[in-house]
């Protein structure tokens, strides 16, 4: 039996990526880099060369169940873990690793978005892999920090000590966790060089994260303990719209990362991503020479104008002209177009146009 599991989760929205990104088929299950593939099926490639196919589970909304399996139509049914509503990432967490638990007591799991870029799979293979050895050997739970390239304030930071886990070179406990700091804050992080970006990729046992769970989030932990006998029948859907409806919203940063004394990170490097923004697929994507990137170049004219990042329709015919440092985005009957600089605004601006227009381009 193989003991290696991983819960990838897929149950967000999106929202900096509206207009491409829609509540009813957020980015997760587009093509953002026009590379042939979504980005959780690009997720679920990655993790098949480490996970067997049959461990390999997808956390998501009950709302994503038939996207889901149009993506990943191979998947059986029950490692499509629904959750009824949204309640961060805590929860939905806790019901994968109760579920697992059940089949296999003794694996070790590791937690992963949907929707991240990661360059250099090889060094992920192998990076994950050491990290899942050491889960079985230790009760700790790890996280994977990125070594920052630069003072982004996008992400957040993890700071590490000197203090190893065991004779393990590679896992440094874990001092701070900060979340998204201002632009000097992240200078002074990059600067000091025990700061790493928070990947959001976890590896831990069964045991360890539970333990964890029961000590810090005692009254979810339980939740879905009690659910226990009802996983993989007929009567586990009913029992979790009821228990789901009873968990606090809360995130796993938050809940137990932040809290617990047995935390570790291990420094990697493998080309990643979160592909948040924006900006992200801009820096990530082709350019030409005068610093443009188009997505769908097939009618697209520019005149006079520079690095801009434009992603609309290929059937859309499109001219620019004397434009600098821009996002023009158009899909589904609307049209964004916003300088760089401004683009952590796209959330406020779909948070505005809900308010103003109703959930219709939403």
């Amino acid at each position: 039996m193989n003991n290696n599991f991983a819960l990838i989760m897929a149950g967000g929205v999106g929202s900096r990526f509206w207009p491409v990104s829609r509540t009813s088929f957020p980015k997760q299950f587009l093509d953002i880099l026009g590379t042939g593939k979504s980005l959780i099926q690009t997720t679920f490639d990655r993790f098949k060369k480490i996970i067997p196919v049959e461990n390999i589970y997808i956390l998501t909304n009950e709302n994503y169940r038939s996207l889901v399996k149009e993506h990943l139509p191979f998947l059986q049914d029950h490692q499509i873990i629904c959750e009824p509503v949204m309640r961060n990432t805590a929860p939905c967490i806790a019901y994968g690793t109760a579920k697992i638990r059940k089949i296999n007591p003794g694996a070790s799991i590791v937690v992963a978005p949907s929707d991240h870029l990661i360059l250099e799979t090889d060094v992920f293979v192998e990076t994950i892999n050491k990290a899942l050895a050491a889960s079985k050997q230790n009760d700790c739970l790890i996280t994977l920090g990125i070594k920052p390239s630069r003072p982004d304030t996008g992400y957040g930071y993890i700071q590490f000590s000197d203090e190893l886990l065991g004779e393990d070179h590679e896992l440094h406990k874990v001092k701070t966790f900060t979340e998204k700091p201002s632009i000097e804050i992240a200078e002074t992080f990059l600067a000091s060089g025990d700061f790493l970006w928070n990947s959001g990729i976890f590896v831990w046992s069964v045991n360890a994260i539970t333990t964890a769970f029961d000590k810090f989030l005692p009254d979810m932990n339980e939740i879905f303990r009690d659910g226990e006998p009802y996983y993989n029948t007929d009567k586990e859907k009913e029992y979790i719209q009821t228990g789901f409806q009873k968990c606090v919203n809360i995130s796993i940063d938050y809940g137990i990362m932040e809290k617990a004394n047995n935390v570790y990170v291990m420094p990697a490097d493998f080309g990643w991503s979160d592909l948040g923004t924006w900006a992200s697929v801009y820096e990530l994507s082709e350019k030409d020479y005068v610093g443009n990137a188009v997505i769908n170049k097939e009618k697209v004219m520019m005149y006079n104008s520079s690095n801009c990042l434009v992603n609309v329709p290929s059937d859309k015919m499109v001219i620019l002209e004397g434009l600098h440092d821009y996002i023009v985005v158009e899909s589904n009957d609307t049209l964004l177009i916003c300088p760089r600089s401004n683009e952590q605004h796209v959330k406020q601006i779909v948070a505005d146009v809900k308010q103003n227009f109703g959930n219709e381009y939403i």
